[in-house]
C-alpha cells in the first residue's frame, strides 16, 4: 500500500535497488520512508517528514543492517510523536541525554559521592566501616542500577537479606546511610521518590530505644566473662571482648585497633588511639588507655600468636578486621545476653562501678573520653589524671579477674580519689 506504513518495498526490491549503486538516488516506501544511496555507495533509511511547516529529515541506519521491518516500526514511532506535536529529531537527542545521564548516576556512583561527602563530618573508622557495609549488603543488588529505577521493593529486599543474619543493629544503619544517598539524590534532582523510607517496615521496632543494656555488678560480670571463655567462638572474637572489657573502650575503636598503638614493653602499658578514630574530635591529644597488668599480659600472649604488626583482629574473610557484627553477635546469642549486656555496655558497667566506688567523676569521664564540660579536666588530661587513671584501670582490672574467678570484691586499700 503506497504512502502508507506497510509501504510498496520487498527486501528483494530493496537488494536489487542497492546493486545500482546510484549515488543519491532515493527507493520510496511510502509515508516518508525511503532508501537512499550515499555518494559512498552505502544505502541508508531515512524518513522525511515535516513539524511547524518545516521539512526535516530523520534518519534511522545502514541496510541491510537495519531491514525494512525495522525501518517501518521506526517510522511508526516517528508518526506517533508527530501526532504529539513532538519533533522526532529532537526527542531522539533527548532520549540519548537520558540515557548517557542514567548510565552514570547508578545507585553505586551517587553513593561514593555521598561518602565523600560525609568523610569531612565522620571519624575514620566509622566512614571505613559504612563503605564496607555497602560494598558487601548494597552494591551486589542495587549498585549497578540507575539510582531513579529503584523501587521501595529493591531496597527491603537488600535490607531483609541484612537482617536475616540476626544483626538488627547493623541492618538499621545501613539502612539510614542508604536513606542519607536517596536524600542526597533528590536534592540534586537525580530521582524524585526515596524509595529507602518504606522499606523501614520490614525491620522491627526497637523495644526501648534507651541506653544500651549493662550489666553493673560484679558478680554478673564475672559470669560473662567466664561463659565466655568456655564459649566456642573464634580467638580473635575472644581476645576482642576481653579487650573491650578491661578497657572499656568504644566497640569500633577495638575492632580496628592496631599493634603500632600500643606500649607493652614499658613498666607501665599504654594504649594510644589517634584521636582521628576517636568520636570526640574536639580534643587534639590522642586517647591514652592505661592497660592494668592483667589485660597486658593476655595481649603480649596474643602477640605472639598474630604478630606485632597491622591490626589486632584481622579479619579471616579478607576485610581489614573483624566487625562489630561477630562482637555484638557473641554476646546476643552465644552468651544469650540479648536486652542483658552488649559489648558497649561495658563502658556503662565501668562508669557505675566506678563512682560505686568513690573515684572522681573526672577521672571517669576522661578515661572514657567522654564529651567534657569541664575545662579543668581537660587540662591535667596529661597530668595529674592521668596517673588517677592509671589506679582507675588496675582496680578495674583486678576487679575483672577476681569476679571472673567467682572472688569477692578487692577493698581499696587506700582512698581511690
Amino acid at each position: 500500500m503506497a504512502g502508507g506504513i506497510g509501504g510498496r518495498l520487498t527486501d528483494k526490491a530493496c537488494k536489487a535497488f542497492v546493486a545500482q549503486k546510484a549515488h543519491g538516488k532515493k527507493f520510496s516506501d511510502g509515508g516518508g520512508l525511503y532508501l537512499f544511496i550515499t555518494p559512498a555507495g552505502g544505502a541508508v533509511w531515512r524518513i522525511k517528514y515535516r513539524i511547524d511547516g518545516k521539512e526535516k529529515t530523520y534518519s534511522i541506519g545502514g541496510y541491510p543492517a537495519i531491514s525494512l521491518a525495522a525501518a517501518r516500526t521506526d517510522l511508526a514511532e516517528v508518526k506517533a510523536l508527530l501526532r504529539e506535536n513532538k519533533d522526532p529529531v529532537t526527542q531522539r537527542r533527548i532520549n540519548r541525554a537520558e540515557s548517557s545521564s542514567t548510565s552514570e548516576n547508578t545507585f553505586e556512583a551517587i553513593a561514593t559521592q555521598w561518602f565523600v561527602m560525609k568523610q569531612r563530618e565522620w571519624g575514620a573508622g566509622h566512614f571505613a566501616k559504612s563503605v564496607r557495609a555497602f560494598e558487601r549488603d548494597i552494591y551486589p543488588l542495587l549498585g549497578k542500577l540507575p539510582i531513579a529505577s529503584i523501587t521501595p521493593a529493591m531496597v527491603a529486599k537488600a535490607i531483609e537479606d541484612i537482617h536475616k543474619r540476626d544483626v538488627l543493629e547493623t541492618a538499621t544503619r545501613i539502612l539510614q546511610h542508604t536513606n542519607g544517598v536517596f536524600r542526597y539524590a533528590q536534592a540534586k534532582g537525580l530521582c524524585r521518590d526515596n524509595p529507602a523510607l518504606p522499606a523501614r517496615e520490614v525491620l522491627p521496632r526497637k523495644k526501648d530505644s534507651g541506653r544500651m543494656p549493662a550489666l553493673v555488678d560484679f558478680v554478673s560480670l564475672g559470669e560473662v566473662l567466664r561463659q565466655a571463655e568456655m564459649a566456642k567462638t573464634s580467638p580473635p572474637v575472644r581476645m576482642a571482648h576481653r579487650l573491650c572489657a578491661f578497657t572499656a573502650a568504644r566497640i569500633d575503636n577495638i575492632i580496628s585497633a592496631e599493634w603500632k598503638e600500643f606500649d607493652l614493653d614499658s613498666e607501665q602499658a599504654i594504649w594510644t588511639i589517634p584521636r582521628a578514630k576517636m568520636k570526640v574530635k574536639s580534643r587534639f591529644i590522642d586517647h591514652r588507655i592505661p592497660l592494668s597488668n592483667e589485660i597486658a599480659s593476655e595481649l603480649k600472649q596474643w602477640q605472639t600468636i598474630s604478630g606485632k604488626k597491622g591490626f589486632l583482629f584481622p579479619s579471616p574473610t579478607g576485610n581489614k578486621h573483624i566487625g562489630c557484627e561477630s562482637i555484638e553477635k557473641m554476646y546476643r546469642v552465644t552468651l544469650g545476653l540479648r536486652g542483658k549486656h552488649v559489648p558497649h555496655g561495658w563502658r556503662s558497667s565501668f562508669s557505675t562501678l566506678a563512682r560505686d566506688h568513690n573515684f572522681e567523676r573526672d577521672v571517669i569521664e576522661l578515661a572514657l573520653d567522654h564529651a567534657h564540660d569541664n575545662e579543668v579536666a581537660r587540662a591535667y588530661d596529661r597530668g595529674e589524671r592521668f596517673e588517677k587513671r592509671i589506679k582507675l584501670f588496675d582496680w578495674w582490672g583486678k576487679q575483672l579477674v577476681a569476679a571472673q574467678h567467682g572472688a569477692a570484691i578487692i577493698p581499696l586499700k587506700a582512698k581511690a580519689t
